[in-house]
């Protein structure tokens, strides 16, 4: 279930980044932030629903870039199993996730 609001640990926590990466959002303009009584940040469920997609992500990563699939390469086993497995095709929206040395799509 959705909450109303967010408390800005709560917000970093939901998507995956880190509290600098929030204010630095807030800054920008690239996250909608409201502010309680005490004027700390609140985010609404609903804007942190719109950042995370539809889909609740079980991964957590600092960095998860959405896009769209313009081409499909399969060289080698894992990129095969990913690419079945996700039915990717060029046109639908996709996500990679990078954690470390590795990379992650999901759709």
């Amino acid at each position: 279930m959705v909450k109303a609001t967010y408390t800005a640990s709560e917000t970093a926590r939901a998507l995956g980044i880190s509290l600098d990466t929030l204010r630095r959002w807030d800054r920008q303009g690239r996250i909608q932030v409201e502010r309680d009584a005490a004027n700390r940040r609140v985010v609404p469920g609903r804007e942190i629903e719109r950042l995370r997609g539809t889909e609740k992500h079980a991964l957590s990563a600092r960095n998860r870039f959405r896009g769209v699939v313009h081409e499909v390469k399969v060289e080698g086993l894992l990129a095969q199993v990913a690419a079945e497995e996700l039915g990717l095709r060029p046109g639908m929206s996709a996500s990679a996730v990078v954690k470390s040395t590795s990379v992650m799509v999901e759709r």
